[in-house]
């Protein structure tokens, strides 16, 4: 048996696949909720519990930086090795790898209504490059060398942000009051829309909904309550947050493409995309994107693609599983 992973900070998702199985047809699949377990070991411990047999190999995807096989996961307090999973499964191989990366091994096998096209544009032989909000913010390039592209890590989420006009350097000094280094993560994630919508009702901007308000206090997931707020129409405030997420968004998807020159296309993972659609299709995220003085031109012929599948992350992660990784 094969065992393949995509490790984020609020679920997990896993797998378990015959070898020579397709990426879509495993025999055991879960997604485990990962701050319920105290050790990522234990939560695979918990999974293979229903398991047909043991796995003989493990690629697991996981939101952090992996450096010498070993991680601190960076929206949980688990410290990872793949050294110490491979003792809890017996000894079998163990391959850890950034989330990202995992999801651009995937990019391949998504088809039909897994993706949707917000740019067209007119790609060009060369790189790409894979950005995602979810609980935290993700990006990975993949780099061209004549043949396929090769999936490169990298922690640019964490990288400093940077305003764009007098509201966003209100923003900053408000969020650097409140956290000290301000990074793009801290708005491009589940907490960050939650940041943009207490940066609004701080400074007064936008007609508050008190039913609003009263919920995101109390949510679990205060994010869920302000995006479905701002697409419903329900609260004005909730929807000037989510639009300046959607534009603070695209400026980072252009950064990012220019830093990556991603002229094959520039794609967007994570769980949040694929909910906030309408708002990414309404032009304020291409917008962004583009607006890169003399780079505009280069950057509006980069075609833009969303993931409505969150399973990429899993299937590349047992693409590589299941190759023998």
């Amino acid at each position: 048996m094969i065992l393949a992973g995509d490790v984020g900070g609020t679920k997990t998702h896993l797998a378990l696949y015959e070898p020579g199985s397709s990426v879509r047809a495993p025999v055991l699949e879960r997604r485990l909720p990962s701050r319920e377990y105290a050790t990522l070991e234990a939560l695979v411990r918990g999974f293979l519990a229903g398991a047909p047999a043991p796995p003989g190999r493990a690629v697991l995807g996981i939101a952090g930086p992996v450096v010498e096989q070993r991680i601190e996961a960076t929206n949980l307090p688990w410290k990872i090795g793949a050294a110490a999973l491979s003792a809890e499964l017996g000894g079998a191989p163990v391959l850890l790898i950034n989330d990202l990366e995992a999801t651009a091994w995937g990019l391949p096998l998504l088809e039909g209504e897994e993706v949707e096209t917000l740019h067209p544009g007119t790609p060009r032989p060369g790189n790409r490059a894979l950005i995602a909000a979810g609980t935290g913010l993700g990006e990975a390039l993949l780099i061209w060398d004549g043949t396929t592209w090769q999936p490169c890590a990298s922690e640019g989420g964490h990288t400093d942000f940077a305003p764009r006009d007098a509201l966003e350097d209100e923003l900053l000094l408000w969020l650097r009051g409140r956290h000290g280094r301000v990074s793009y993560e801290r708005i491009l994630s589940g907490p960050g829309l939650a940041n943009l919508y207490r940066f609004f009702a701080a400074t007064g901007r936008g007609t508050a909904s008190a039913d609003v308000a009263a919920r995101f206090e109390t949510a679990a997931d205060p994010a869920a309550v302000v995006s479905g707020a701002a697409l419903d129409g329900s609260c004005g405030r909730a929807r000037l947050a989510l639009e300046r997420f959607v534009s603070i968004y695209g400026a980072e998807a252009g950064n990012l493409a220019l830093k990556a020159l991603a002229v094959n296309g520039i794609y967007l993972g994570g769980g949040i995309a694929p909910r906030i659609l309408p708002l990414l299709r309404s032009g304020g995220f291409l917008q962004a994107l583009h607006d890169k003085g003399r780079m505009g031109p280069v950057l509006a012929r980069v075609p833009v693609t969303v993931l409505c599948d969150d399973r990429a992350a899993l299937w590349g992660a047992a693409r590589l599983a299941l190759a023998g990784a």
